[in-house]
């Protein structure tokens, strides 16, 4: 098929790029390539990609400029779109709202658009567990209502979700949604806990655990989300015959859009993920316990039946393995030994 990804460059983009040229699709990918973390492990996830499969058409767009969005669909004319590309974080969006006023919001009202002039099979677009914001309710449930956010990220993503319902109702755009829990896994963003605690614990730094390490993740390795993208490829929504205007279901519609989950299931405290990191690393962390900050949400917890009903598949790698594959790309792109046979030989190498 022909497919097009945003945020090609980006930590779960690159992946999915990756998967799907190697199952014969061809794809076209999109990134502005910004610097809300160092554009240059963007670069080396192209290359990396690249080295694998060769090279593939990618264009330096950012999605608010809804002109160039225009000219990249009309150009490529895509049957598929994985729309990845978003502006990320909890704590950011706290001291730069409008970072995603503009990407989450105007960007993908580019997108919607795009896909309104030029029809497409299918629209797949990431979500976050973050919509789930105060509900206390686990395991969550696609069924469960997402009406109290707690920090700006997720109500764009819950915003997300109801413009797509919105055009997938006037348009008929097959739009599915991807509430992804916690995601980690190598070529990971620097601002995720995986990188700030490996860093952190090899150069002895003071590393923050907020409400006292006693937060729970449902954490979910790369590849069990791009498994579940490629599976639900050809599984574009339709009409549900059986929704009930009376006793709306929060997860389908009588348009064609669906909401999944995609989780481990498994959620684990952040202390005891902790514990694993410092196994693999080999050394012990210098840690800072404090409270709970704004924004956060205490547990989180995916319930994945429908994902599984639909499609035969659930994540499936469990933490410890996951981590472990995680510290050794990790070492290996920061050029550290395994296991770290001296703390201070290794800084020298490469400053992280």
């Amino acid at each position: 098929m022909n497919i097009l990804v945003t945020g090609a460059a980006g930590f779960i983009g690159a992946h999915c790029v990756l998967r799907l040229l190697r199952d014969g699709h061809r794809v076209c990918g999109l990134d502005n390539f910004n610097d809300y973390y160092d554009p240059q492990l963007k670069r080396d996830r192209v290359r990396w990609v690249q080295d694998q499969v060769g090279e593939f058409p990618l264009a330096t767009i950012d999605l608010a400029d809804a002109a160039a969005v225009e000219h990249l669909f009309a150009r490529e004319q895509p049957q598929v779109v994985i729309n990845l590309a978003a502006q990320a974080g909890v704590r950011y969006s706290l001291d730069n709202p409008k970072a995603y006023l503009d990407s989450n919001l105007c960007g993908f009202l580019n997108i919607l658009e795009a896909c309104r002039h030029h029809p497409v099979e299918h629209l797949i677009y990431a979500s976050s567990s973050s919509v789930y914001g105060a509900n206390q309710h686990t395991p969550y449930s696609t069924h469960d209502g997402v009406n109290h956010p707690l920090s700006l990220y997720a109500a764009t993503k819950k915003a997300n979700e109801l413009m797509a319902h919105s055009y997938s109702h006037l348009f008929g755009i097959p739009s599915t949604g991807l509430r992804f829990f916690t995601v980690y896994g190598p070529w990971g963003r620097p601002d995720m806990s995986p990188i700030r605690f490996a860093k952190a614990i090899i150069e002895g730094s003071p590393l923050k655990l907020f409400n006292y390490g006693q937060h729970q993740r449902d954490f979910t390795y790369i590849d069990d989300i791009i498994e579940s993208i490629a599976r639900l490829i050809d599984h574009p929504p339709h009409l549900s015959p059986n929704w009930d205007r009376e006793q709306p279901d929060a997860s389908s519609s009588m348009a064609p859009w669906r909401i999944y989950n995609i989780g481990g299931e498994h959620p684990v405290e952040l202390k005891d993920y902790l514990a694993l990191m410092e196994k693999h690393l080999g050394r012990k962390a210098n840690v800072e316990l404090l409270p709970l900050q704004p924004g956060d949400v205490l547990n989180t917890c995916a319930d994945v039946h429908e994902l599984e009903d639909d499609t035969g598949f659930h994540p499936r790698i469990e933490l410890d393995e996951g981590l472990r594959r995680f510290v050794a790309w990790f070492c290996d792109y920061y050029l550290l030994p395994i296991p770290l046979a001296s703390h201070a030989a290794a800084l020298k190498r490469r400053s992280l």
